[in-house]
């Protein structure tokens, strides 16, 4: 009986994979650390009060910050077009609740899901930022 349970073990042990799997065409954006604290009582922050809206956050993550309010939930995303040479093209342009891409090939993004909305062979969708939220306080991180 203990060879049986040891062999068990084993195949568990080898068919596990990781929690975090990537797709290997999914390797244009670098894993950088992100930390922002955003107090919603600022200005530049006031549209995130009202849902459907989207504000960029520059000089953080690959390509900035985009964070999103969706009425019932606060979401970030990194502003680089994931299926994308980084390039300056391939940050993307928020409005709303969509990301698009300035490259010539106009991806665009759901700034809910993450998932590509215009080409939906590509394999890449956003990276999601860690939200949580203290009253008027979002802290973001990765």
């Amino acid at each position: 009986m203990k060879p049986f349970y040891i062999l068990i073990c084993f195949f568990i042990i080898t068919n596990c994979s990781s929690s975090r799997e990537e797709n290997e065409n999914c390797k244009f954006l670098l894993d950088i650390a992100v930390n922002i604290n955003i107090n919603l009582k600022l200005p530049e922050y006031s549209q995130l009060k009202f849902a459907g809206n989207s504000v960029y956050i520059a000089n953080q993550g690959n390509g900035g910050v985009i964070v999103s309010f969706t009425g019932a939930d606060y979401l970030a995303w990194d502003a680089r077009d994931p299926n994308q040479v980084q390039t300056e093209c391939s940050i993307l342009v928020n409005s709303g609740l969509t990301a698009t891409s300035s490259c010539d090939n106009k991806n665009e993004y759901s700034l809910v899901t993450g998932q590509i909305l215009n080409n939906g062979t590509l394999p890449c969708s956003l990276r999601n930022y860690r939200v949580e939220s203290f009253g008027d306080a979002l802290r973001i991180t990765y």
